[in-house]
């Protein structure tokens, strides 16, 4: 069993990584129904909380379904961060997360994000005084350093520990990196092996196969997954890791019928959840991966990606049904 804090979890759970406009409810709740352990909102600005924030407060609405569900925020001034602290804990989420590691420009050229790992006393500062602001348990999710030659996760990932968070997920990249080349498990497996830690530490960054998942675990040794872009249109992904973790086999994919009524269904809650235009438009990001692998896929996908109203992609899926039906995916 792994625990953060108080809230147990089961061997090796799989995370749903929080994603700009992809780790919204209706994706979560898909995420949860198919196997994730836990699941993170979107990365929330501060500033954007105290401002009241439209998009910002929007992003704190969470269900009971997704629990055991995170609220990840990010910033650079310490009181912004603890004022958006006390906001975030009036949602009630089961954990409170810092984001440390995300790489865009207009994030990291106000110091937040991965621009933090450029001033470490900062980083451990901050996440101190949130530690202390919360009753809630707090994790944080980095990388391994702002580029190469500035790798100390290590000692990074202690201080942390040693002000109080109780998990850390580190993505296997640079910031300098992005999302190129490949992610580097091997310092993430150094802080897990550092006889000082006693947290959990997840591991982030190109876990795309159930067999890259078993890697993780059995020759790295982490204590968990955070799925990111593996999941994004296609949320089986956490029960088909948990199956080749079980049998060593691979669990047969979905089927035409089941991608479709997936998508339909997250489209539906998209508008219940955002509104028709913002349903409609947030959505078309997954469906390249719903329906991945069918030939001669792409005058449907194109319906699907360019159409502004939601009748028209709906009417798309029923083609799709009609037009593939009993396809055999290889």
């Amino acid at each position: 069993m792994v625990k953060i804090a108080d809230i147990e979890l089961p061997d090796f759970p799989l995370l749903l990584a929080p994603m700009e406009d992809v780790s919204d409810p209706p994706f979560r709740a898909l995420c949860k129904e198919n196997g994730a352990d836990v699941v993170y909102t979107e990365f929330i600005s501060s500033e954007g909380l105290i401002r009241d924030a439209a998009k910002s407060t929007m992003k704190l609405d969470i269900y009971e379904k997704e629990r055991p569900v995170g609220i990840q925020i990010f910033g650079a001034n310490l009181d912004s961060m603890l004022e958006a602290t006390e906001i975030v804990e009036k949602s009630n989420p089961d954990i409170i997360d810092i984001n440390f590691g995300c790489p865009v420009k207009k994030v990291v050229s106000k110091g937040a994000g991965a621009g933090i790992l450029k001033d470490i006393c900062l980083m451990e500062k901050l996440t101190g005084e949130i530690v202390k602001r919360t009753k809630l348990p707090v994790t944080v999710k980095t990388r391994l350093g702002w580029d190469h030659d500035s790798i100390k996760i290590v000692e990074v990932a202690e201080r942390l520990q040693d002000v109080g968070i109780k998990a850390i997920s580190i993505h296997g990249r640079t910031r300098a990196q992005m999302y190129k080349g490949h992610a580097d498990w091997k310092p993430i497996a150094a802080v897990k092996n550092n006889p000082r830690m006693h947290i959990p530490v997840f591991g982030n960054g190109d876990v795309n196969t159930p067999e890259k998942a078993m890697e993780m675990r059995d020759s790295y040794g982490l204590d968990g997954a955070m799925i990111g872009r593996a999941c994004i249109g296609y949320p089986w992904f956490f029960n088909e890791v948990k199956h080749f973790f079980e049998t060593g086999e691979h669990l047969p994919g979905p089927t035409i019928e089941e991608r479709v009524e997936v998508a339909r269904r997250h489209l539906e809650m998209s508008i219940a959840w955002k509104g028709e235009k913002l349903g409609v438009f947030e959505t078309r990001r997954h469906y390249t991966n719903y329906f991945k692998g069918i030939r001669d896929f792409k005058p449907y996908r194109m319906k699907m990606v360019t159409s502004d109203h939601s009748v028209d992609v709906f009417a798309a899926f029923d083609e799709v049904l009609e037009k593939f039906a009993g396809y055999e995916f290889v």
